[in-house]
């Protein structure tokens, strides 16, 4: 009997989707499609390869209807918010439309007579993305795109959680006409990904996921001198200083910690409050997060659906109720229909009294609970803020830019936010560092990552 994936809705439970496991003679003719279609791709010009992108992109958007539908079905999030159109185009455009510059060749910087020197970004060859289920579209389409654009085949193999998402990529490439082999979605367990990668067939793995998927994908990599892109944990904090714009602020941070039920790489989940304005911002908070309305993701009321699964909700309960014990106040106790243990369902929730020994502030809990902190000043809240064993993002809070950006240079995360947070501007690389880990997608970085560099050292004929 064949071995199948299945994709349990957190809506119900029920099986919404059911996928055979790919064989490994379907694995291995995939990857030889991916090698020998690569060669040709390679040569093609890069403004050719924008036309295959951009239609495929129009495909996608073209599919937005039912991608949003089966979003809510596959992992949770309402519906009124229309699904991941808006980021996708914008990254998709400018990817492509920065692909020139930033795959340009660059002369050597000192001219010598005689000679002809630059050094040249080629493709890496086949690029496997492996795509989590939170973002399931924004958080493959950073490495698709510019992993195409720059040259190389891509395999993606997307979360069990997300099974069609791999699938409408395949529609909307096919449908592009793209060349076949270029671009293929493959279903594969644990096991055959980590046997993909030590095969030393793959030229570049970009993954997102746990802190434990990654060292489980450079372990599997190691010995193939492979190239190894891994965004993994996250524990974003926000600072707010006392000349923040209030309302602003507390509208933002709620919505970063909170949308997508939380489960956002770059979302909020620890906020440090200067003390001259703690209390006012605690109050703002808590009364706009009371008006949150959870449900299910296919009614239009909700604003906030069930976790994805309900072992992820069961550790949020796990945070509350350990920093409950150890002196933490809860401020919202929502009472929601089907909330209890083994459930994905779950109510927004606030904390204060919290500290660094407690998990909610120093764990990951990927989901919708926050802790509130209230610092002295700066240099407080730069400790608290680099007290943590990941560095995604870290947001500021204020109106005095330069301030922000001498908080920001002592602040270990990859993306310093000031007044925005949970947000990937395409034109700036999307990092993180300790934990959280290497290497970098979006702007010309991206393509960097993407290519390996080849110098030309050309003397003339004497």
């Amino acid at each position: 009997m064949t071995e199948t994936v299945k994709l349990k809705s957190p809506i119900d439970g029920s099986i919404y989707a059911e996928r055979p496991l790919a064989s490994d003679a379907t694995i291995n003719a995939a990857v030889e499609r991916a090698r020998a279609a690569q060669v040709e791709w390679a040569a093609t010009p890069i403004a050719e390869r924008g036309k295959y992108l951009l239609a495929m992109l129009e495909e996608l958007i073209g599919m937005n209807d039912e991608i949003v539908t089966e979003l809510a079905w596959q992992m949770g999030r309402p519906v009124r918010f229309g699904g991941e159109k808006g980021g996708v185009e914008e990254r998709t455009r400018f990817m492509v439309e920065i692909a020139g510059a930033a795959l340009k060749p660059v002369p050597a910087s000192n001219p010598k007579d005689g000679f002809r020197r630059y050094i040249k970004r080629d493709p890496l060859g086949v690029v496997l993305v492996i795509a989590p289920w939170n973002y399931p579209y924004l958080t493959a389409v950073n490495t698709i795109v510019p992993g195409l654009m720059a040259g190389n085949a891509v395999i993606l193999k997307h979360a069990a959680q997300t099974l069609l998402v791999g699938e409408r990529f395949q529609a909307a490439f096919d449908k592009a006409a793209l060349p076949k082999g270029l671009f293929q979605n493959i279903v594969m367990n644990h096991a055959q990904t980590e046997k993909l990668l030590g095969s030393g067939r793959i030229d570049h793995v970009n993954f997102t996921g746990s802190v434990a998927g990654g060292r489980a994908i450079e372990k599997a990599a190691a010995g193939t001198f492979m190239t190894v892109s891994l965004e993994l944990g996250g524990k974003d904090p926000a600072y707010v200083l006392p000349d923040a714009k209030m309302d602003h602020a507390v509208a933002n941070i709620v919505d970063g910690a909170f949308y997508n039920s939380g489960q956002c790489c770059c979302g909020i989940e620890r906020v440090y409050v200067h003390e001259k304005v703690y209390d006012e911002f605690v109050d703002g908070f808590i009364d706009l997060t009371k008006q949150y309305v959870v449900g299910s993701p296919l009614d239009q009321a909700t604003t906030m659906g069930p976790m994805a699964q309900s072992r992820f909700a069961d550790l949020v309960r796990e945070q509350k109720a350990e920093a409950l014990r150890k002196g933490a106040t809860a401020h919202i106790g929502m009472k929601v229909e089907g909330d209890r243990a083994g459930s994905p369902y779950l109510g927004p929730e606030v904390l204060t009294g919290v500290n660094h020994q407690m998990s909610v502030m120093r764990e990951e809990n990927f989901g919708p609970i926050v802790g509130i902190m209230k610092v002295r000043d700066d240099d407080e809240a730069v400790q608290l803020m680099n007290d943590s064993p990941y560095g995604l993002t870290a947001s500021i809070w204020t109106t005095d830019t330069d301030r922000a950006a001498a908080i920001g240079d002592r602040i270990e995360t990859g993306t310093v936010f000031m007044n925005r947070c949970d947000y990937i501007d395409p034109a700036l690389v999307w990092t993180g560092v300790k934990d959280t880990g290497k290497g970098g997608s979006m702007s010309a970085v991206g393509y960097e990552n993407l290519t390996r560099p080849k110098s030309f050292h050309l003397r003339e004929a004497i």
